[in-house]
């Protein structure tokens, strides 16, 4: 059982330690790719610190045991209501490890589920990994970064922390009163029509995101999705297994695609791995991107 504990250090800033949760590792978590707005930051002197801007607020997750968490700038009241869902902390990994290996005996599975421990699969904003993932499209890590980092500061709202200005996410709302044009200005290339696509077709209440996330059936949710201009399989995939915590969601990207030709000889059943799909890709993928 989690152990929940509220103090306060300098500058009166309010902190929440989260003890007794397994399988946990900040630093993967955070680097895996899964998420574009948290960074590494050298604050309040864990081992591993990483700070963010995620639901319109500014935390700092630190890190020195495997086995507990510090959230700066947070109550127990904010944990309970925000960050434990966040960080999936009600999500027993360690069943869920079992389950990975139960249903696929591959060594390959097994070295990349081991060397991965500590990953959890984030349940992020959903209209920001849908526009996040969006613009992630042939595009690489450090320039995604780029390019939400500058739609946030022109569009979103700015939120303060030790006198250093960060900015929420941009609603939709913001972005389609910006027009293409000026989203195109932020170097967002051919993306921009179904960035603006998407803000229309969320504005409208053609898409309604709610009922997606309530959504039982997989593929309904895939095809909801898909009715946004420049949104395919791997976009839909990506967005539904992070932001509206559809963890069957197995994103097929280059290093994926070459994970299952290299690694287990082009055969893959990845509806073997039923609910825990998601969670077997971003072991796999962090594998591979890590060691390989």
């Amino acid at each position: 059982m989690e152990k929940i504990t509220e103090f306060v250090i300098e500058n009166g800033i309010k902190c929440v330690k989260i003890e007794n949760i397994f399988y946990t590792d900040i630093f993967k978590t955070f680097d895996c790719g899964q998420c574009f707005r948290f960074e590494p930051v050298s604050i309040f002197g864990n081992k591993y610190e990483f700070g963010g801007v995620a639901f319109g607020r500014y935390v700092v997750f630190g890190q020195d045991d495997f086995n507990e968490v510090i959230i700066y700038n947070a109550t127990k009241e904010d944990y309970l209501n925000i960050w434990r869902d966040f960080l999936a902390f009600d999500v027993d990994y360690d069943e869920i490890n079992k389950e990975i290996s139960k249903a696929i005996n591959h060594s390959h599975m097994d070295k990349a589920t081991e060397y991965s421990r500590g990953i959890r699969i984030l349940r992020q904003d959903r209209w920001e990994c849908i526009c996040s993932f969006i613009i992630s499209q042939n595009n690489n890590i450090p320039r995604i970064k780029k390019i939400v980092t500058s739609l946030c500061e022109k569009y979103g709202q700015c939120v303060d922390f030790l006198g250093k200005k960060h900015y929420s996410f941009p609603t939709p709302e913001a972005l389609l009163n910006a027009g293409v044009d000026e989203i195109f200005s932020l170097k967002t290339g051919f993306r921009a029509k179904y960035i603006i696509d998407a803000c229309d077709k969320i504005v409208n209440g053609e898409i309604n995101l709610d009922d997606i996330y309530n959504e039982q059936n997989f593929d309904t949710c895939v095809d909801n999705l898909c009715k946004i201009k420049g949104v395919g399989l791997k976009v839909a995939a990506c967005a539904l297994l992070f932001g509206f915590n559809k963890t069957e969601a197995f994103p097929i990207d280059v290093w994926i695609k070459r994970v299952i030709s290299n690694r287990f000889n082009g055969e893959l059943d990845i509806s073997l791995f039923g609910k825990n799909g998601g969670i077997a890709q971003q072991y796999l993928f962090y594998y591979e991107r890590s060691v390989n």
